[in-house]
């Protein structure tokens, strides 16, 4: 494997990791980055999802305990069954629209300047949000992800939907979707996580399915170079993303966003740098 390509990759992972569970949206950070490092094309669009594969590793091992509970239970008890009917039913809508979509959002939207407007308009999103929690307008109905009914995983996962678009962000769409719908910010995140398994499971598998013509095995250790820093970093992420919701809100992501959107279309518009498509 090249050198060159292996440290592409390592940087593409590190990013991936960093951005998956944040509401930043990794897809969009991956786009640009590949950008930048001149690391584009149609393999590069397949590498970008197969190493979400590393992240959600992540995921699994901070919470295996939860999902090894779930899963023993899922026969006798109650509360696992319910946990996972909502995993389905959320995982749904962006399933659907995604198997229907792709094509046309691979043509038109992963591109630099359309991942900055997203970016600019989720983070719009994001403060409405945040000022009508502050003001009381959204009550918390649902404390804990085990209290969720499967309307309430359905309303998430509809707004888990919106991320397709490129730069609307995955974690994001799910996290404040979720909190609009009554869920407190915990349960909202810890649901968002857990339903990152099947969703982005889900996508590399499609994904790599459908780009299988244009894969070979010489290109595994590049996609397992990239997945093992998503992995790490996405690990590190976790662990700090949990410590940070329980004494902050989202608004300091919601400005990086405006001011990064900001940043990629100015740049773009006035050539100051050139994003490759």
């Amino acid at each position: 494997m090249d050198l060159v390509l292996a440290i592409k990759a390592v940087i593409m992972g590190i990013v991936e990791g960093l951005t998956e569970f944040l509401p930043i949206s990794s897809t969009g950070h991956l786009i640009l980055a590949g950008s930048l490092l001149d690391f584009v094309g149609p393999k590069v669009k397949v590498f970008e999802i197969a190493i979400q594969t590393g992240a959600i590793f992540a995921v699994i091992l901070e919470y295996r305990a939860r999902i090894v509970q779930a899963c023993s239970g899922l026969l006798t008890e109650r509360k696992q069954q319910r946990f996972a009917l909502n995993i389905i039913v959320a995982f749904l809508p962006a399933a659907i629209l995604g198997v229907i979509f792709a094509k046309r959002i691979n043509e038109k939207l992963f591109a630099p300047v359309p991942v900055a407007i997203a970016f600019i308009v989720g983070g719009f999103l994001i403060l409405w949000i945040e000022r009508a929690n502050r003001l009381g307008q959204h009550k918390i109905r649902v404390e804990s992800v085990d209290d969720m009914t499967p309307l309430d995983a359905f309303k998430v996962g509809c707004a888990q939907a919106f991320a397709l678009i490129p730069g609307t962000s995955r974690s994001g769409a799910s996290i404040i979707g979720g909190m609009y719908f009554g869920l407190s910010r915990t349960a909202a995140t810890e649901f968002s996580f857990f339903l990152a398994i099947p969703t982005l499971l889900g996508a590399t598998v499609y994904s790599v399915y459908k780009a299988r013509a244009l894969l070979a095995m010489a290109d595994l250790p590049l996609f397992l170079v990239g997945g093992v820093a998503a992995f790490i970093s996405a690990f590190l992420c976790v662990r700090w993303l949990l410590r940070y919701i329980s004494t902050h809100d989202f608004t300091f992501f919601a400005y990086y966003r405006i001011v990064f959107g900001i940043i990629v279309v100015l740049t773009a518009h006035y050539g100051w740098v050139v994003w490759a498509e």
